[in-house]
C-alpha cells in the first residue's frame, strides 16, 4: 500500500513537472485565427488580393485568416485601430495612401515609419495619363507645350484629392514646369464619366481601369506612369521618357504594428512565397498591367521612406489641402 502511494505521488510530480515545462515552451504562432483589417470600404480594389492571400494562408497556416473591411477617415481610421490594438494576430492592408495621408493631414494621429511594421509589399500597378480621340493633343509632348501656352487652363482629372492618381500628375507638372488645373471626382466611376462626357483634357487613373476604353478607341494613352513601358500597352511611353523622375506606381502592401514579432513577420513571408510563381492571383494581376510582389519587409520599408517625403514635398508646392 505504502509502495503504491510512493508511486502515485511520483507519477504525479513527474505529470505536473511534464506539464511545467510545455507551458514554459512558446506556443506555436498562429494559434488563434489571424485578421486582415482592410481599412476602406468594402469592394474596393485592395480587397481582391486581401481575399486571395487570406484563403491562401488560412491552407497554409492551420488558422483562419479573417477579412475585416474598418474604412472611415480614407483609411486612417482602421490603421489606428490596428495600432491601437497592438495584437499579434492581427495585420494591416495598406496602398500608397498610407504614405500621402501625413503630408496631407499633418494631424492624422500615427506616423507610418515609427507605428507601423513593414511585412511586405503585396503588388504594384501602373497609372495612365489619357485623353479623348477629339483632344487638341495626342502625346505627351503635346501636352507639355499646350499647357506651357495655356497655364492653369489644361484640366486633369483624378479620382479624388490626395490620391496616388492626383499625386502623379501633381509631381509631374512640378518636374515638367507646368502650371494645370486639377478636377477631383468621388471615385473612379464618376472620373471615368466625367472625362468620356469631355468634362476634363486629361484623366489619371489607374492603368487596369483604363485598358478597355483605350483597347475599344474612347481614350488614346499618353504615357504610363510606371518607370518603365507597361507590357500591357508597350507602344506607350512612360511619362519618365520625357520628364525623368516623376515615375509613380499604385501598390498595395500588409503592415503589423509596432509590437509584432519579427518571428511572425518572417513565417507569414515565408508562407506567401509560393504565390509569387504561377498563381491565378499574379495571373489576374498580369493580366491588367500588374506586378505581384510579395517580397518582404525591405523593400515596403524603402518604398515608405521615399514617398513620405517626396509627397510631403509635392503637397506643399501645389498647396494640397484636405477635404
Amino acid at each position: 500500500m505504502a509502495l503504491s502511494r510512493r508511486f502515485l505521488v511520483s507519477a504525479a510530480a513527474l505529470s505536473a513537472l511534464a506539464g511545467n515545462s510545455a507551458s514554459s515552451q512558446p506556443r506555436q504562432w498562429p494559434n488563434r485565427p489571424i485578421r486582415i483589417i482592410i481599412p476602406y470600404a468594402p469592394g474596393g480594389p485592395v480587397e481582391i488580393p486581401g481575399r486571395f492571400i487570406a484563403d491562401h494562408l488560412t491552407q497554409r497556416l492551420g488558422q483562419p485568416v479573417i477579412i475585416e473591411t474598418r474604412p472611415g477617415a480614407g483609411g486612417a481610421l482602421g490603421t489606428k485601430q490596428v495600432i491601437a490594438a497592438q495584437d499579434d494576430h492581427t495585420f494591416l492592408m495598406i496602398t500608397g495612401a498610407v504614405a500621402i495621408q501625413p503630408a496631407v493631414q499633418p494631424d492624422i494621429g500615427y506616423d507610418p515609419l515609427t507605428d507601423l511594421l513593414p511585412v511586405s509589399l503585396v503588388s504594384e500597378s501602373s497609372m495612365c495619363f489619357a485623353v479623348r480621340p477629339n483632344a487638341q493633343f495626342q502625346d505627351l509632348q503635346g501636352l507639355l507645350a499646350a499647357a506651357k501656352a495655356n497655364p492653369g487652363k489644361i484640366t486633369y482629372g483624378t479620382s479624388g484629392n490626395g490620391t496616388t492618381t492626383h499625386m502623379a500628375p501633381a509631381l509631374f507638372g512640378i518636374r515638367a514646369g507646368i502650371s494645370w488645373q486639377h478636377v477631383p471626382y468621388r471615385g473612379a466611376g464618376q472620373l471615368i464619366n466625367g472625362f468620356l462626357a469631355g468634362d476634363v483634357d486629361v484623366m489619371s487613373a489607374d492603368l487596369a481601369l483604363m485598358l478597355p476604353h483605350i483597347r475599344e478607341g474612347r481614350a488614346v494613352a499618353l504615357g504610363v506612369t510606371a518607370p518603365k513601358r507597361s507590357e500591357a500597352l508597350p507602344q506607350v511611353p512612360s511619362i519618365t521618357e520625357v520628364v525623368p523622375g516623376t515615375g509613380i506606381m499604385i501598390w498595395f502592401g500588409i503592415c503589423a504594428a509596432r509590437n509584432m514579432p519579427g518571428s511572425n513577420i518572417d513565417k507569414l513571408v515565408n508562407e506567401l512565397v509560393p504565390l509569387r510563381s504561377g498563381s491565378v492571383l499574379g495571373q489576374r494581376m498580369a493580366a491588367s498591367g500588374g506586378t505581384l510582389l510579395l517580397s518582404g519587409p525591405q523593400e515596403l520599408a524603402d518604398r515608405l521612406r521615399h514617398e513620405l517625403p517626396l509627397w510631403r514635398q509635392v503637397v506643399a508646392e501645389v498647396g494640397i489641402k484636405p477635404d
